[in-house]
């Protein structure tokens, strides 16, 4: 399986993951436009009051795939959850997540970012 198949591949493991703990999941792969300094999100799901975009990394282990989330991401990341904040007038909560899917292990770091 090549790089872009297991990253798909990871995706679809969390969301199934988001789900079982009680999210809808309301939009993968949000992209707020190229070459405009933003990035895509893996991830936008929502339980009640609470909005998460999350960041999805398939990584060897789980300290690898929390490092792959570089400083420049994380802006990118704000800068996109804040448009689609705007444009859907999400007034509730929300917050960063990275979900690392290692081999034989799935690990949920909420308020990663």
């Amino acid at each position: 399986m090549n790089t872009y198949k297991t990253g798909i591949f990871a995706e679809l493991v969390a969301c199934v993951y988001l789900v079982m703990h009680g999210f809808r999941i309301l939009q993968r792969r949000y992209i707020t436009g190229r070459r405009t300094g933003r990035a895509e999100i893996d991830i936008i799901a929502r339980r009640k009051n609470l909005l998460i975009f999350v960041e999805v990394k398939r990584r060897g282990d789980v300290i690898t795939g929390l490092n792959a989330v570089t400083g420049a991401q994380s802006w990118r990341l704000r800068r996109a959850a804040e448009t689609y904040i705007a444009q859907n007038h999400w007034a509730g909560d929300a917050r960063f997540d990275i979900v690392v899917i290692a081999p034989h292990k799935i690990r949920w770091i909420r308020g990663a970012i």
